[in-house]
């Protein structure tokens, strides 16, 4: 019976890089094993086809010689015979832990160096200070690389030793029924060596806690949940490695006056019905002063009047939003006799509150009213 191709035994192709057949093996491994499949001979023999395809295609000479020659490479009596090998289903299950599972369980070598963690900092701004940006000093608390052992986690003069327990492995074998698992070494942590003489500074660790103090410059434009990343400032690492990064967290205070929507700035300005109904000028706010707003006569409550250029300037480009004015028209409070017989004569002169002349919206709202309930009674 002809062979299988490996590759397709696997399930990957042969352009896969060696950590993807590492996987695909790892996977189909668990699952076929004899261990865990006893008196099955299907399993036995799938599993044979993987470990063989495995064998050859994590080998750059023999998978080199089988992309070319194919099965024949490996047949006995061929000329491209020098690749021969024999596959054995006997492997213990651990050494497949050791092997191909070392990524999840541990490679059974001391532990690696550990870049440190990142950190976050959150930082409140207030909308002025997001819109013109500002350089603010913050306090960071975090473990710092201890400058007395120099990271060795060891008193000046003396060295770490293999641990006992794992040889300075870091991790050690243990035999759970018809598995062998691999885990990190209890006297050592995983590390592999112990300390004999521990830094009195840092109690051995390598690391110490400290404050400091750092100066973020905040760009202008910046908006809540954007994020200034501020390279090896989190934690230090261990054992040598590099120091994490340091996320600062934006989030913009609300404002008693404007709102942002993107690169926009708005805002309500109340006008009385006077100045609605016959127009005139007013001030109104922006981040950098004051500015004059025409206000056109029969102005209606809620219309927004642009004022460009008064926004925010967009953190990513050269952008400037716009600031956009929003007028409510205000019914006037507190009024006195004199201001009620006028408003009254004004009201008057208009027809009522249905006059077709100087209250079209009302006039057409009333309309609309009148004929839905003619067509309910002519139902």
């Amino acid at each position: 019976m002809a062979k299988k191709d490996y590759y397709q035994v696997l399930g990957v192709n042969n352009s896969s890089e060696e950590r993807d057949i590492k996987k695909a093996y790892k996977r189909l491994a668990m699952k076929y094993h004899p261990d865990r499949n006893q008196g099955d001979k299907n399993a036995e023999k799938k599993f044979k086809e993987i470990k063989e395809a495995y064998e050859i295609l994590t080998d750059s000479k023999k998978r080199a010689a089988y992309d070319q020659y194919g099965h024949a490479a490996f047949e006995q009596g061929t000329s491209s015979n020098s690749f021969h090998h024999s596959f054995s289903t006997t492997a213990d299950f651990g050494d497949i832990f050791g092997d191909v599972f070392g990524d999840i369980f541990g490679n059974g070598r001391k532990q690696r160096a550990r870049q440190g963690s990142d950190l976050r900092y959150d930082m409140e701004l207030t909308l002025e200070e997001a819109v013109r940006g500002i350089t603010k000093k913050i306090k960071i608390p975090s473990l710092q690389r201890c400058n007395i052992c120099h990271g060795s986690g060891s008193k000046l003069g003396s060295s770490s030793q293999n641990c006992p327990s794992c040889r300075g492995k870091g991790q050690i074998h243990i035999r759970k029924g018809f598995f062998t698992v691999q885990q990190s070494c209890s006297t050592c942590q995983g590390s592999g060596s112990i300390i004999k003489s521990p830094c009195h500074c840092c109690r051995g660790t390598g690391r110490i806690e400290k404050e400091k103090i750092l100066s973020v410059k905040i760009p202008s434009g910046i908006d809540t949940n954007d994020q200034i990343r501020l390279n090896n400032e989190g934690e230090a690492g261990s054992n040598g490695a590099s120091s994490g990064d340091l996320y600062v967290q934006i989030t913009v205070k609300k404002h008693p006056i404007f709102e942002r929507e993107a690169n926009n700035l708005y805002c309500e300005v109340p006008i009385n019905f006077s100045m609605a109904a016959l127009g005139g000028e007013i001030e109104v706010p922006t981040l950098d002063g004051r500015v004059k707003l025409k206000i056109p006569n029969e102005t209606q409550s809620g219309k927004l009047f642009r004022i460009r250029g008064r926004g925010v300037k967009s953190v990513r480009s050269s952008t400037q939003g716009d600031l956009l004015c929003r007028v409510v028209v205000e019914t006037p409070v507190n009024l006195n006799a004199q201001q009620r017989n006028l408003l009254y004569e004004l009201g008057e002169s208009f027809g009522g509150f249905k006059g077709e002349r100087n209250s079209p919206k009302s006039k057409r709202f009333f309309d609309g009213v009148k004929r839905f309930f003619d067509e309910l009674r002519g139902y």
